[in-house]
């Protein structure tokens, strides 16, 4: 009789070791194809487990509760969307759901990119649709909660390289990047920024000029230096890509049609900062604009080679500008094999009125 005990015991633990090896180790019939599923946000374990099973992912759901239970996964579970195959065993399953793999799309915003190419970016990589984002960027109670005192996130969505999941609510993924962008400015910088009484507004639109302006890192204090002594002295701040802001995109040239357009933000018929900033500055542009150079410059001028000229006048600015007319005929003509020992001065040379570095003779 014993052993009759024994053996029933035996064969019955046999049955449901081999009935749990075959629950966890082979695959439902879902053949090989790739299956989509979405655990929603606030979803419990026990529903991740009812979506599992109506997928044909895993059998037994009550089994699956207790692995999960003893796992402690029920208590932790990643909603997003997962991608699965028919021919994953429903341990695979588990350990996936369990390393929380959702599906992700990487954009990169980089520094002086404006709302107009990062809506871009993000409709183009599936995070959101491009309507959407113009329309939440510019919505008054969403930038009042945000306490955004800007006329849309333009400069608020820090540059840097982000995943976001798949069907993250579009609200979240701009709350993410402002919250970035406050990271990056610390109470040491808002200290700062109270100590010369500036608002987070002004340091961001002034951090965004110098971003569109600079092409290296050293010359973003110069820079700085010149739109400060400019704000001191009460002089408008003649900033070339402000004249295009919401104008056309900042890959065309400028114009002199474009300085004497009348814009919210052209710094050439404004005083002062424009009401808001023009792309999105890095870190180094808001420091910079916070910590300016201690020089008496209030011009500078491209050199066309990523760095300016940087002056104290006027007539020192127009002479700078000369001198780069002069190389850039000299060059042209040397280029061409021809003598350049006489170059024409150009007429016009510029007033309080011309752009630091230069514009297009168009217009």
């Amino acid at each position: 009789m014993k052993n009759n005990i024994k053996l029933i015991v035996i064969s019955l633990s046999f049955l449901f070791l081999s009935y749990i090896g075959i629950q966890l180790f082979v695959p439902s019939d879902g053949g090989g194809k790739q299956i989509e599923i979405e655990i929603p946000e606030g979803a419990s374990y026990r529903q991740a487990i009812d979506i599992l099973a109506k997928n044909n992912l895993i059998r037994d759901r009550n089994l699956f509760t207790v692995v999960g239970r003893i796992t402690r996964l029920d208590k932790r579970i990643r909603a997003g969307y997962y991608v699965f195959w028919g021919n994953m065993s429903p341990i695979q399953v588990l350990k996936k759901l369990k390393s929380g793999r959702i599906i992700e799309y990487e954009i990169t915003i980089v520094e002086g990119d404006s709302l107009l190419e990062i809506g871009r970016k993000l409709a183009y990589n599936k995070i959101m649709p491009l309507e959407v984002f113009n329309s939440l960027t510019k919505d008054r109670d969403l930038l009042s909660s945000l306490d955004i005192d800007a006329p849309s996130f333009e400069g608020y969505l820090f540059p840097q390289t982000y995943k976001f999941a798949k069907g993250a609510k579009p609200v979240a993924v701009l709350k993410l990047m402002v919250n970035k962008m406050r990271d990056e400015f610390n109470d040491e910088l808002r200290e700062r920024a109270e100590e010369i009484g500036w608002s987070e507004n002004q340091v961001l639109t002034l951090a965004s000029i110098i971003e569109r302006e600079a092409k290296t890192d050293e010359e973003r204090p110069l820079i700085s230096a010149v739109y400060h002594n400019r704000i001191k002295k009460g002089m408008p701040l003649q900033a070339d890509p402000t004249a295009i802001y919401g104008v056309k995109s900042n890959k065309h040239k400028i114009t002199r049609n474009d300085l004497r357009k009348k814009t919210d933000y052209n710094t050439y018929v404004i005083k002062g900062l424009p009401p808001g900033p023009i792309a999105s500055p890095g870190i180094k542009s808001i420091q910079a604009a916070l910590y300016p150079a201690k020089v008496p410059y209030l011009y500078f001028v491209s050199k066309n080679d990523g760095t300016h000229y940087f002056s104290k006048t006027l007539s020192e600015h127009n002479a700078a500008i000369k001198r780069i007319k002069a190389m850039k005929e000299s060059a042209r003509l040397e280029k061409e094999g021809l003598s350049a020992s006489k170059t024409s001065e150009e007429d016009g040379i510029p007033k309080e009125s011309q752009t630091f570095w230069g514009v297009s003779e168009e217009g």
